[in-house]
């Protein structure tokens, strides 16, 4: 089973410069699991040393918002599209 993770164009260098990756997982966990594989310098981006997802990122399923661990063992459907946002600060 497939889905998509749309990279913000922030983070594209830390995974060749692809928009989006087509990952095989069945849960939110398993698509970073792929990411940390595959592309270590973008996993580091997006979640910490203990594999939470780091506080100024949102991670998204299709429009949900996915928050702490019970969302990243949340069953994804074929084809569903994760979206990673980084948050932007400035004065």
């Amino acid at each position: 089973m497939a889905v998509t993770v749309n990279i913000p164009s922030v983070l594209r260098s830390s995974c060749g410069g692809e928009a989006e990756l087509t990952l095989p997982a069945h849960t939110v966990r398993e698509a970073l699991q792929q990411i940390e594989k595959t592309y270590p310098q973008l996993y580091r981006s997006v979640c910490n040393e203990t594999g939470a997802v780091r506080q100024h990122v949102n991670l998204f399923i299709d429009s949900s918002l996915v928050r702490g661990a019970p969302d990243l063992d949340r069953t994804l459907s074929e084809g569903e599209v994760i979206t990673i946002f980084q948050a932007v600060s400035g004065g």
